[in-house]
């Protein structure tokens, strides 16, 4: 999630452990605890973009990194407030505080090695990366969290954030579901074969969601919404194979195939070479500019074809939100 919603996190699950003890400095530890899991994204600056990518939500985000490091912090933080908290307390909160924030991160569509060493991603593609309805409540909490030194109510906002905002995401996850369905259906309706699906919500919304379907020819994507009355209609990108051997010994090809998790589609327009990630959608669907959300070109350099992303214009994204707003209204 954005940086924001793990700082407004950060701040509940530290109030849950210890506000009572560190009353609003709490606010200060859970705001700084929230958003240490990010901090490969500093790491990533000292290194090429796509080893950034592959790093990021990695190792910093894993369960064995967080039991390591929960003790030092709460060691830490037990010496800063003296009396104030225990060692046993301050551990505690560092844990839950480091947690929750790839727990939250799993139910995007890029998702978290929670249990690196091991290479694999899990994600639920259950949420957007952005979403106000799930972060605006937190925020509301948190202000009458700050405004009363009474614990009990404290305590009673807290747990109200925390019950409101894991609602949303069951709420998230069963509407995901429910749209799982429907294109299943439609798939099995229109007689379609498919090797696997994706099913995941378009930015800040619960109500349009997507649909990544893999074939042995190519990719059918798809869209539906909630207020949907006619079926759902599915777009074939046929797979470019000639393309796909002629990168098969490049390194950054081999690194997007990694970053991307399969998902990809290689296209090529006036003699650019394209490597596009399905997982996050189309940034515009004419098909005579066709341009996916997260492309990289391939460029001619000193050590060869260089994969380098595709930048994108403020305009690009005003008019993707402007579809999908149009869209999320029922076809």
């Amino acid at each position: 999630m954005d940086s924001l919603t793990q700082i407004v996190l950060g701040i509940a699950v530290a109030e849950v452990c210890a506000g009572k003890k560190l009353q609003n400095r709490g606010f200060v530890y859970g705001a700084i605890l929230g958003t240490i899991p990010d901090l490969d994204v500093v790491v990533g600056k000292f290194l090429n973009p796509l080893d950034a990518m592959m790093i990021h939500r990695g190792m910093s985000h894993s369960l064995l990194f967080i039991l390591f490091l929960s003790p030092i912090l709460g060691w830490l933080i037990a010496r800063i407030e003296k009396r104030r908290i225990s060692f046993k307390t301050a551990s505690r909160m560092a844990f839950w505080c480091l947690i929750t924030h790839p727990l939250l991160d799993m139910c995007t569509t890029w998702g978290t090695q929670i249990l690196w060493p091991l290479p694999y991603r899990y994600s639920l593609n259950s949420i957007f990366v952005i979403d106000p309805l799930y972060t605006i409540p937190f925020m509301v909490f948190l202000i009458m969290v700050w405004r009363t030194k009474n614990n009990e109510l404290r305590t009673k906002y807290t747990r109200r954030c925390l019950f409101l905002s894991t609602g949303y995401l069951l709420l998230a996850f069963g509407i995901k579901l429910y749209a799982l369905h429907k294109f299943e259906k439609a798939l099995a309706t229109q007689n379609i074969t498919y090797n696997e699906i994706m099913v995941k919500p378009s930015a800040f919304n619960l109500i349009l969601w997507n649909a990544n379907v893999a074939t042995k020819e190519g990719y059918l994507l798809g869209d539906y919404s909630l207020f949907d009355t006619q079926p759902v209609a599915f777009t074939n990108y046929p797979k470019n194979t000639a393309l796909e051997v002629s990168l098969k010994d490049n390194a950054d090809f081999k690194k997007l195939q990694v970053i991307s998790e399969g998902w990809y589609l290689v296209t090529q327009n006036k003699e650019k070479v394209y490597f596009n990630d399905l997982r996050f959608g189309l940034l515009n669907d004419n098909p005579d500019d066709l341009q996916f959300a997260f492309s990289y070109q391939f460029v001619d350099s000193p050590q060869g074809l260089k994969a380098v992303e595709v930048p994108k214009s403020k305009m690009d994204g005003k008019a993707l939100l402007k579809r999908i707003f149009i869209r999320l209204q029922g076809n």
